[in-house]
């Protein structure tokens, strides 16, 4: 859960976010073909017979639709459908479970096969659990109420003097503190409800979030009793390398076979097709500097 130098190098940037590289190892030594995979995956499900895979509840739009994984509306949704009937599952053999967002990268045992929940990779989350090839790479974004003063007040010495509140963990958190850097120590809330909550009480000025989240909540999430939008997304940053990776259990065998199946979906267009379904709409926002 997501520059005022342009040409500020994505390696520094990504330095400041506790580890956002460009291009974060899989975990796995080769990637195998989808052939063998297509064997091998089933001895390597976690429950026999299912692909179980992980996600937050609740899970938002446009990541997924109507808070219901197993629709295969949404991006994230879409995806882990598309992962799977590259490996040769069905959709029937797909089993979403529930994982809070803050305990997914947490060390230990796993009980899904892999996770998908707009998890940035991190070099220090790697140290606990595997995490697949990109299949999405990540801007932030600002999000303000409407009327208050970043909507207009956002030049780079601005954005030091508000005050940030985001949920715990996100690397959206870890752009206020290492990139922001604002005088006033931003809040930390448990769930992303709860820093939103936040928001809109005014309690702080302003959210950091990935880019289609971001957008969908400044014109579809926080609105009066008529749906009329009270926030607004006040722009986004220049991409600094992050993105998001499917999250396994630390050495999982399956992390190659995920790789090989991003793979495919990268080469045939099916992430493009994708992206531009569920995504397009979200991502036309203007970039401001921080």
């Amino acid at each position: 859960m997501r520059l005022t130098r342009l040409t500020l190098s994505a390696a520094l940037v990504g330095a400041a976010l506790t580890g956002v590289v460009a291009a974060a190892p899989s975990g796995a030594a080769s990637t195998p073909s989808l052939a063998s995979c297509k064997t091998s995956i089933k001895s390597q499900e976690h429950q026999k017979g299912y692909l179980t895979v992980a996600t937050d509840s609740p899970a938002y739009t446009p990541w997924f639709v109507n808070n219901k994984p197993s629709n295969g509306k949404g991006y994230e949704s879409a995806v882990a459908y598309a992962i799977a009937g590259a490996l040769g599952i069905s959709k029937s053999h797909v089993k979403w479970v529930v994982e809070p967002f803050d305990a997914s990268y947490a060390p230990g045992p796993k009980p899904f096969d892999f996770d998908i929940n707009e998890i940035s990779y991190t070099a220090d989350r790697a140290k606990a659990v595997s995490f697949s090839t990109s299949y999405y790479d990540v801007q932030q974004s600002i999000v303000a109420m409407k009327g208050t003063k970043i909507v207009k007040a956002h030049s780079p010495a601005q954005l030091r003097t508000y005050q940030y509140g985001d949920q715990i963990g996100t690397t959206g958190l870890a752009f206020i503190n290492s990139y922001i850097k604002p005088t006033k120590p931003a809040r930390v809330y448990n769930t992303l409800d709860e820093a939103v909550a936040a928001l809109q009480e005014h309690l702080i000025d302003a959210l950091v979030i990935d880019t289609p989240t971001g957008q969908y909540m400044a014109s579809a999430q926080i609105v009066d009793k008529k749906n009329k939008p009270l926030a607004v997304q006040v722009g986004q940053f220049p991409s600094v390398g992050e993105h998001y990776g499917l999250l396994f259990q630390k050495g999982s065998p399956m992390v190659g076979c995920v790789d090989a199946a991003i793979a495919q979906l990268r080469h045939n267009g099916t992430l493009a097709q994708l992206t531009k379904k569920w995504l397009g709409i979200y991502t036309s926002v203007p970039l401001i500097k921080p």
